[in-house]
């Protein structure tokens, strides 16, 4: 699950907001980080994928076209998988 050159850290994974309280991060930093949330949920990666994909969203307007992944809602999305 290392960072490596093909593989880069999304920057939003090592520069936090300036409060740390913002529930987003971006798709990529969501997507990079499926295989150890797979890992510890028990979870298929695929899966795991095809979730941070649903719950991923745009954040609106012409000067923030990337998708981003609110952390709480795809936590209780995968909780709702293991009931």
């Amino acid at each position: 699950y290392g960072a490596t050159a093909a593989n880069p850290i999304p920057a939003d994974l090592v520069a936090a907001s300036g409060a740390g309280l913002d529930p987003h991060i971006s798709l990529a930093g969501a997507l990079y980080q499926a295989g150890r949330v797979a890992a510890a949920r028990g979870l298929p990666q695929a899966e795991v994928e095809r979730r941070i994909e649903a719950q991923a969203t745009t954040a609106g307007g012409p000067f923030a076209p990337e998708r981003i992944v609110n952390v709480l809602e795809l936590n209780l999305a995968l909780d709702r998988l293991a009931r």
